[in-house]
């Protein structure tokens, strides 16, 4: 291999796993007690005010709570799209073929790993129903990737 062949390897690998490493580092970092729900308060709850000025406090929580699970949804749809991308370009075979269920497996490992970090600090509380929840953002992401990548392979050999 050449210095230049090795030098665009590099370089395709970091396009390809900075963004994914980094996003993961943003997930794991939300889940300190920056991410809690009395943190988060301060951005969401002035909107929620703002939006539905005669709401009663319980579904103001009630709203704050949907906002963080969709939050929840989001982040590990969009961990799971940065996954998705960096496996299906993958130098090794074996993550290039089965890209869709290492980027799934990736997500809910750290899911995991992100729901065990706040079970110790007492801002936070880790739970598997956040797991699920992670689960299927990452889940619905990888579908609607891999179907796209399957019409568009097809359209390819039209």
């Amino acid at each position: 291999m050449s210095k230049s062949e090795l030098s665009n390897n590099w370089r395709g690998r970091i396009f390809r796993y900075a963004p994914l490493i980094l996003w993961i580092g943003i997930v794991l970092f939300a889940s300190t007690t920056t991410g809690s729900m009395s943190n988060t308060s301060r951005i969401i709850r002035p909107l929620l005010e703002f939006i539905f000025p005669t709401a009663p406090e319980e579904t103001l929580l009630i709203y704050h709570g949907y906002i963080r699970k969709m939050a929840h949804l989001t982040e590990y749809g969009v961990l799971a799209f940065w996954a998705s991308r960096a496996f299906w370009n993958s130098s090794v075979k074996v993550l290039r073929k089965y890209w869709f269920l290492v980027a799934f497996v990736l997500a809910v490992m750290v899911a995991l790993i992100d729901e065990y970090n706040q079970s110790f600090n007492t801002a936070r509380t880790g739970s598997i129903y956040d797991v699920l929840i992670d689960a299927s953002g990452a889940i619905v992401v990888v579908i609607i990737l891999f179907v796209y990548k399957f019409i568009r392979q097809k359209k390819e050999t039209i």
